[in-house]
């Protein structure tokens, strides 16, 4: 069978070559005679492929020196309490709720502090990004949080909200290394990776270093403080290898395409293709206003539950994979990340008007 255009929202589409690449070393990486998945993370071996990776990341996203890179396992959902943990020194937080991860760390750090909610757009089905220029941020808050693109809902953060000085904590999952990012703006940013990145299984954060100390909250376990990890080099404990190993091949693929600014016009062009159809079809409707549409997740739907369903089917069956929406938000989503071609989402389009000139 010729492989699918897969727009899932992770597990997502990874480049071809690379998996390419992955298959040729699976049995013997680089003459060590063994896969990946089979060696120790504490050999030479391991040691290289783990350095190259966070070197290549930095180069990417120009990571200034005063900020550390931690593979770490958990997913990013682990994250919603790490950071409190870690950050919680007033036990007070603000949080912008734009979207469902958004909303459950919100509901996490409540265990470890007072977390305000200071805006969010869940009047509108998320369908918004909240006016971030003026925020009742809280005198004594430790940090502002916010997931910067909703996988779910669609929506994007054009513009980081004014903190007013306080620290900026960012949830980047979908749409990591997508397009070129001030880092320095961040007290940390992190994701999980098997969005636009790797396959499932890790996180990446990257956290300034003032950040990492050993002031954590009482009872916060040995895993969940930053500096166990920071001060390991992310090797603690048995980290997550081969998915290090494969998100170092898309860093290394991503050069090569070359770097942010050129995926940054590639998924503005991608983008573009599909909203410029929904925002002329007569059948197809998007879910989101134009000025917060995020560039990876396209949520849309027909206003019929029946035709959106029979929409999924007949995708499927054209070789058009993981179109349905979000389980909490029904309709049709098309995650359309980094590894997805632009000839993805032109046969998308055009299964469309065929779909809507059948069934209109």
């Amino acid at each position: 069978m010729s492989r699918v255009y897969n727009f899932s929202a992770g597990p997502a589409v990874l480049p071809e070559e690379v998996l390419r690449e992955a298959a040729e070393e699976m049995m013997d990486y680089k003459g060590s005679g063994m896969s990946v998945m089979e060696m120790s993370h504490r050999s030479q071996v391991f040691d290289d492929i783990i350095k190259e990776a966070e070197q290549d990341l930095r180069d990417l996203m120009n990571i200034p020196d005063n900020y550390k890179v931690l593979f770490l396992q958990g997913g990013a959902s682990q994250q919603f309490a790490m950071i409190p943990m870690n950050l919680m020194k007033n036990k007070v937080a603000d949080y912008i709720v734009t979207g469902q991860w958004a909303k459950k760390a919100y509901q996490e750090a409540q265990k470890y502090g007072k977390a305000n909610k200071i805006a969010s757009s869940e009047d509108k089905t998320f369908s918004y990004i909240p006016d971030c220029s003026d925020l009742p941020i809280s005198e004594d808050a430790d940090y502002v949080y916010i997931c910067e693109n909703n996988t779910i809902y669609g929506t994007k953060f054009k513009k980081l909200p004014n903190t007013k000085g306080k620290l900026l904590v960012s949830d980047i999952s979908s749409c990591f290394l997508s397009e070129p990012v001030d880092v320095a703006k961040y007290g940390i940013l992190y994701g999980g990776v098997q969005k636009n990145i790797g396959p499932a299984g890790m996180v990446i954060a990257i956290v300034r270093e003032d950040l990492i100390t050993e002031d954590v909250l009482p009872g916060t376990p040995t895993m969940l403080t930053y500096k166990t990890h920071a001060d390991a080099e992310s090797l603690y404990n048995t980290p997550n290898c081969y998915c290090i190993y494969m998100c170092g091949k898309v860093f290394k693929w991503l050069k090569n395409m070359g770097g942010l600014e050129a995926m940054k016009e590639r998924n503005e062009k991608k983008a573009a293709i599909l909203y410029d159809f929904l925002d002329q079809s007569k059948m197809f409707h998007g879910t989101v206003v134009k000025e917060d549409r995020s560039l990876m997740n396209v949520p849309f739907v027909t206003g019929d539950k029946e035709l959106d369903a029979k929409f999924v089917k007949e995708a499927k069956a054209a070789g058009l994979e993981n179109l349905k929406g979000h389980r909490s938000v029904g309709g049709m989503r098309a995650s359309i990340y980094n590894a997805m071609p632009i000839e993805g989402v032109e046969k998308l389009v055009e299964f469309m008007k065929k779909f809507e000139e059948e069934n209109l």
